[in-house]
């Protein structure tokens, strides 16, 4: 059994996305060799790029307001307890839309933290 509290966990800057960082606080490290639980923070006026995966990721909100766009531009408002599924090769993005940091958690299967 692996027990964490997220500032055990330091955060890492995510090369290719603006100001976002991001925690792995339950992987491979940890014995996990199926799913990866991450940490992201997006500061104010951040944003990740439109991208998509090969792989699902299930996403709950913890703090701020921000939204999810999908390939169209379609823009759904997420704040903390929301909770997103993106199926694989989906194309989409995050931005941060509050004054304080936007934060989730990320899981997503191991080939997703390659």
């Amino acid at each position: 059994m692996v027990v964490k509290t997220l500032s055990d966990v330091p955060a890492q800057g995510v090369e290719g996305y603006d100001r976002i960082e991001k925690r792995v606080v339950i992987g491979q490290d940890d014995g996990s060799q199926e799913i990866v639980l991450r940490y992201f923070s997006i500061g104010v006026g951040g944003m990740s790029p439109h991208h998509s995966h090969d792989f699902p990721h299930l996403v709950k909100i913890e703090a701020g307001n921000g939204a999810v766009l999908d390939a169209m531009g379609n823009e759904r408002h997420l704040q903390k307890g929301d909770y997103v599924y993106i199926p694989d090769n989906e194309v989409h993005h995050f931005i941060n839309t509050g004054s304080e940091p936007f934060d989730f958690i990320c899981i997503v299967p191991k080939r997703g933290e390659g």
